[in-house]
């Protein structure tokens, strides 16, 4: 088998907004063979930067288009293709956006290899840990304490047990930062409950925060500090008792070591769209499993990621949650044929070949801008 095709897809919705809500967009890879098997990938990042690196022609021999670097090859070759995109790229890459399109890429692969075998991702990853995982419902924060209160109790009531506010208003004044969580946790009753910070805090600020809200016993506090500020996240750890979770902005398995090693974070999220695909992300995994560490992936993209981020999670002894997008774009609620479903809080692990979902074409065909 030969991979015959290697095509950026991007889609976005007609209008998009300055709310940080990738759901307004995408990039989407899709991956044919000579023997008329597909996969399908997906990349959280800017979709037209991402793009470019998969089309790019041949500069030089470490600067390569991912492209260039896939036609022909076997596609059943996922680590060694992972070596020689990162290599190819070594001049202009190495970490971020180039990551995150070989991460859509390496997503792809993993889908076709499943379905040439007949075998679901996670049987390919080592077997399964659990057939289903926790969903947490994630939203972004509203902009008032009295909707903030409504809408956790209304996400409780839909089954779920777990929810997770962030970005919105976060990070503007303290004040109404704690009076939102406040109101989280009113409406969300016994229920997990999480917040994102959305990388808007000093060092200082989180702290202040956290012992502010420590009462509320949120089940973690996401990224409140820039994804570079290491050495805030070890003194923040330090210093609070709530869960500090991060990752999600990091693409390199170095990033990566040092946040779980060096920063002493609580719970480890990595995305698989950003940060290397399933082939990264399981090694990610495992040192975090080592280090005794929680893997919850970030996944506030479509089925696709999910389906991912399901068969991760089914294949690793120290993840149970499932992040589970609310957004309100079509794009997400309708790109798979068969959208997931939350039932009695969980998501079930697909069982078909591959990624184990069909993208609906005519999605595709109605959002397709590239």
């Amino acid at each position: 088998m030969r991979i015959t095709k290697v095509e950026p897809i991007i889609l976005r919705l007609p209008h998009v907004t300055e709310a940080v809500d990738g759901t307004q967009d995408d990039l989407l890879i899709r991956i044919e063979t000579d023997e008329g098997i597909y996969g399908w990938g997906e990349v959280d990042s800017s979709p037209e930067v991402a793009r470019a690196i998969v089309e790019a022609p041949t500069s030089h021999g470490i600067a390569h288009g991912l492209r260039q670097v896939l036609l022909g090859r076997d596609p059943f070759d996922i680590e060694q293709l992972w070596r020689d995109m990162y290599r190819a790229t070594i001049y202009y890459g190495r970490e971020a956006v180039v990551i995150h399109a070989m991460s859509g890429v390496d997503m792809a692969l993993w889908d076709i290899l499943g379905k040439a075998t007949c075998k679901p991702v996670h049987k390919l990853l080592g077997g399964s840990y659990r057939s289903k995982a926790c969903a947490y419902a994630s939203v972004l924060m509203p902009e008032t304490a009295a909707e903030a209160q409504r809408m956790a109790r209304d996400y409780v009531s839909q089954g779920f047990t777990a929810v997770k506010f962030g970005w919105g208003p976060l990070g503007r004044d303290e004040g109404l930062d704690v009076e939102l969580i406040a109101a989280a946790r009113s409406g969300a009753g016994c229920a997990r409950l999480m917040i994102d910070i959305g990388q808007q805090y000093t060092v200082k600020q989180a702290i202040r925060v956290a012992k502010r809200v420590e009462k509320h016993k949120l089940y973690w506090m996401e990224e409140p500090l820039p994804p570079d500020d290491f050495d805030g996240y070890r003194r923040l750890a330090g210093e609070v008792t709530v869960n500090i979770a991060a990752g999600e902005a990091e693409s390199s398995r170095r990033a990566f070591r040092r946040l779980i090693q060096d920063c002493c974070i609580d719970i480890v999220q990595p995305d698989i769209s950003r940060a290397g695909g399933l082939t990264e992300t399981r090694k990610i995994g495992t040192f975090a499993d080592d280090a005794n560490v929680r893997l919850v992936p970030h996944a506030f993209k479509t089925g696709i990621l999910l389906a991912a981020c399901l068969h991760l999670i089914a294949a690793l002894p120290n993840t149970e949650l499932i992040e589970f997008s609310l957004a309100d774009s079509p794009i997400r609620r309708d790109l798979l044929t068969e959208p997931f479903q939350v039932v009695g809080g969980h998501v079930e692990v697909p069982e078909k070949p591959g990624l184990g979902i069909e993208v609906n074409p005519e999605v595709v065909a109605k959002y397709r801008v590239a």
